[in-house]
């Protein structure tokens, strides 16, 4: 059995982080460790706290699972401060995995920053590129475009996403996968790689605010599909089928934005939905 790291943080309500890394990792069939990076206390409705992990345990746990375990892929969420990240970047460097994947958790779906500019410019400079692919959303691609100078992008159409997407390459020499989901009109993703080529991942809105853990679910997709020996490019389609499935499987549960469902299909399968 092919077997995933996720380095990311603990989500209380199990809707994302840690917790819907491990089950996206189980419903697509590999074996999934983890090393958490933050404690938080969070419902449907948002984030209460946060506590992070020191940077030495975190590099403590990355180390005990390479020491021992073969890792096929690793998948890295959220790091929260620059000595996680350095942290993170010396396990890579000293164990050189087969395929990252890194969903650059900077900015909140409400614009709110979640990493000091210090902490962005440790991860843009000593993280990214390191890693295959990252998966930045739009809000997450523009905070990139500023950081290179070129915050005057106003990416709102699968044209300024692919334009955004060579900027970040040229910087960064990391493939990108620029998410759309928050595009006004239909949503699409749109795959840049570091050999010029671009695929597009079009899919229909799905009509539900149940959408927590989405970028989590997609990129852990994306790392369990890599890890079973799927190029990137097909490992982002399957991914994106997986995520899409987890949407439409949704769970309509707590008093705010319920989860997404990696466990959906399953659960069908076993006359559980």
């Amino acid at each position: 059995m092919k077997k995933v790291l996720t380095i990311a943080g603990s989500d209380s309500s199990g809707g994302a982080g840690i917790q819907t890394d491990l089950k996206t990792f189980a419903a697509i069939g590999v074996y999934g460790m983890s090393a958490i990076t933050a404690i938080t206390a969070q419902n449907t409705m948002g984030v209460k706290r946060v506590e992070r992990v020191s940077a030495q345990m975190v590099k403590d746990q990355i180390r005990a699972v390479f020491e021992d375990i073969e890792v096929d892929a690793v998948k890295i969420g959220m790091l929260a401060e620059i000595d996680i990240i350095e942290a993170v970047r010396d396990c890579l460097e000293m164990y050189r995995p087969k395929f990252v994947v890194l969903d650059p958790v900077m900015v909140s779906t409400s614009g709110f920053d979640l990493l000091n500019s210090q902490a962005k410019r440790a991860l843009v400079d000593g993280l990214i590129p390191l890693v295959d692919l990252i998966t930045p959303n739009l809000a997450e691609a523009a905070c990139l475009l500023s950081i290179f100078g070129s915050g005057g992008l106003e990416i709102d159409s699968v044209e300024k996403m692919e334009e955004a997407g060579r900027i970040i390459i040229a910087h960064t020499g990391t493939n990108i996968l620029v998410k759309g989901g928050h595009l006004l009109d239909r949503p699409s993703d749109v795959l840049v790689t570091t050999s010029g080529q671009v695929y597009h991942y079009d899919n229909p809105r799905i009509n539900t605010k149940n959408t927590h853990g989405t970028g989590c679910t997609l990129s852990s997709a994306i790392g369990a599909n890599a890890a079973l020996g799927y190029d990137l490019a097909e490992a982002v389609s399957r991914a994106k089928d997986f995520i899409s499935k987890a949407i439409e499987n949704s769970l309509d549960i707590g008093r705010g934005c319920g989860p997404t469902n990696p466990m959906g299909q399953i659960y069908k399968k076993l006359g559980m939905d």
